[in-house]
């Protein structure tokens, strides 16, 4: 950490590889397809061979140079699923074994949004090894209200939960139990809180993530006016139903608050934590387009049309090179606003997500759900603390 409260990375250990730019879907709050950048369109829909093996070498490259120990590699779209199992075994098997000569351990993943999930396709994953996380928001009517396939013209989207319930008892067998990382579930104020949380416990997951709709200052979520905080007593009511029931799944943001909060001897899950919701740690993550090109952190495409490009690519730049640019993103309390510096729950919510603080042409803002996430905070505390 810097003398100004900044945090600067020095090695990337997670690397978000775009198998394939395009998805079969179209949900609407999709941070590729329905924000502000247009990138995806001029990109190969396969990442082709070259690119593949360029990126091999770049990883195995960064893991010698920094001896890392063990990176995570997580394969990702639009839809990675739409690659094939052949490209995907291909990237997989290639990828470990580089990396793994460098010195590292490799986990691999894969972010799908369950459609594609067939017994044929979990084989490939699981000769590899690769974990799985699958998108489901909830109950069908919610689920199908924003995870669809468009209709034809101007119709009506079509849902998806059918498929995805049909994947996870798949994902749920015995045979692929192992390889199921979780759900990931995009906050939806409209829905009831208590009816989602039983719905996706319902599929036995072994964690639950849960997201935020990406929007800013200038665009704000649906539901946000500045004065109330329709996610964060979302959230809240899923926490009190999740902590009385014994904590039966992990929840990353729940367990996170608590890790990173002063609340006595409860440290289930370690002294430190992170979630995507939350910006107290630097993200040690970088994101491969299917063309080579190098990016921040796709949620900054809530931001503005090419707010997440770098200008670099794994031909002509290394990942070092990439870590030396002067935009990239600075953590730490240091990089927030005066307002947020002032804040006593700083040291937990971190300022929230990057993206979430844009408005008016610059980060220096407190987050657009600055109101959810210190009620959540103050009421995680009011439970679990002295």
């Amino acid at each position: 950490m810097t003398s100004d409260g900044t945090t600067t990375l020095t090695a990337f250990d997670q690397f978000i590889v775009k198998l394939h730019s395009r998805c079969n879907l179209a949900c609407d709050y999709c941070y590729v397809y329905e924000l502000r950048d247009t990138g995806w369109r001029s990109r190969p829909r396969t990442m082709p061979p070259a690119v593949r093996d360029r990126l091999v070498g770049r990883i195995a490259e960064h893991v010698r140079r920094h001896r890392l120990r063990r990176i995570r590699v997580i394969l990702h779209g639009g839809e990675p699923l739409l690659a094939g199992p052949e490209v995907i075994s291909g990237f997989a098997a290639s990828v470990r074994r580089a990396a793994g000569a460098a010195g590292a351990e490799v986990h691999l993943a894969l972010q799908t949004n369950g459609t594609l999930l067939t017994d044929a396709v979990l084989d490939a994953l699981l000769r590899h090894g690769i974990q799985v996380g699958v998108s489901l928001d909830g109950d069908q009517e919610t689920h199908d209200r924003h995870r669809g396939r468009p209709g034809p013209g101007s119709g009506a989207r079509t849902g998806s939960h059918a498929q995805v319930a049909a994947a996870l008892a798949r994902l749920a067998a015995p045979r692929y139990r192992g390889l199921f990382g979780g759900l990931l579930c995009t906050v939806d104020p409209a829905a009831a809180p208590e009816r989602t949380y039983d719905a996706l416990l319902a599929h036995r997951p072994p964690a639950v993530d849960f997201l935020l709709p990406h929007g800013t200052w200038d665009t704000p979520p649906a539901g946000a006016s500045g004065t109330e905080a329709p996610y964060g007593e979302w959230l809240r009511t899923v926490f009190d139903r999740w902590w009385s029931d014994g904590r039966p799944v992990r929840i990353r943001l729940f367990e996170s608050i608590i890790a990173l909060s002063p609340y006595g001897p409860y440290r289930p899950y370690g002294t430190g934590g992170s979630a995507e919701l939350l910006g107290t740690l630097p993200a040690a993550a970088v994101v491969v387009q299917a063309d080579g090109a190098v990016t921040w952190t796709e949620s900054l495409n809530a931001v503005a049309d090419g707010a997440a490009h770098t200008g670099t690519d794994i031909f002509s730049h290394s990942f070092d090179a990439v870590l030396a640019l002067p935009g990239a993103p600075r953590h730490g309390v240091g990089s927030l606003s005066a307002e947020c510096r002032r804040c006593p729950l700083v040291a937990v919510c971190g300022g929230g997500l990057r993206a979430h603080r844009f408005g008016q042409g610059h980060f220096d803002n407190p987050s657009v759900y600055c109101l959810d996430l210190s009620l959540l905070i103050r009421h995680i505390k009011s439970r679990v603390g002295p």
